[in-house]
């Protein structure tokens, strides 16, 4: 059941987009589902967390200071999406949380799970790292967008509000 239900979720998910049936049941097997209630904290911010998430059913909120009066959220992950692509990477500390904004479902693989692939799949290792550079490459292009919009705005207001 739990690896039906893992495969079903990376079958949408942009994490496994290259990979073929034979290599998504090889990534399936190395992940883990997690089933989330409305206001539980997946990650907490401040912490170290090796895992790369992707939204099956829900939606993960990226938040700044969860729990606390001064609260932020920044993003929204929705299902097929990943989440904690730079920390799964380079082990750097959660900049903020990852809490569920309702029931939600996710998958986790872990780092040193996906480098037990690199001697005996490394072309599924090979995708998943592809899938998360464009990831990122889409988070930078964005960022460079909305720089852009912000500069031109201040500049076309002269830095009035």
């Amino acid at each position: 059941m739990t690896e039906a239900a893992i495969l079903e979720g990376l079958s949408t998910s942009r994490l496994a987009v290259e990979l073929n049936d034979d290599e998504r049941r090889i990534l399936a097997r190395a992940m883990t589902l997690r089933d989330l209630k409305q206001g539980d904290v997946l990650v907490q911010e401040g912490s170290a967390d090796d895992h790369l998430y992707v939204v099956v059913s829900g939606v993960l909120g990226v938040v700044k200071g969860a729990g606390m009066e001064e609260e932020v959220t920044l993003n929204a992950i929705r299902p097929g999406n990943m989440v904690g692509e730079l920390s799964f990477l380079d082990g750097a500390s959660r900049y903020a949380s990852l809490v569920a904004l309702g029931d939600s479902r996710v998958l986790g693989l872990g780092r040193a799970d996906l480098e037990a692939l690199l001697d005996t799949n490394p072309k599924v290792v090979y995708h998943v790292m592809r899938a998360i550079v464009r990831v990122v490459h889409d988070i930078q292009r964005r960022m460079s967008m909305q720089t852009a919009e912000l500069t031109n705005y201040l500049y076309k207001t002269h830095g009035r509000y």
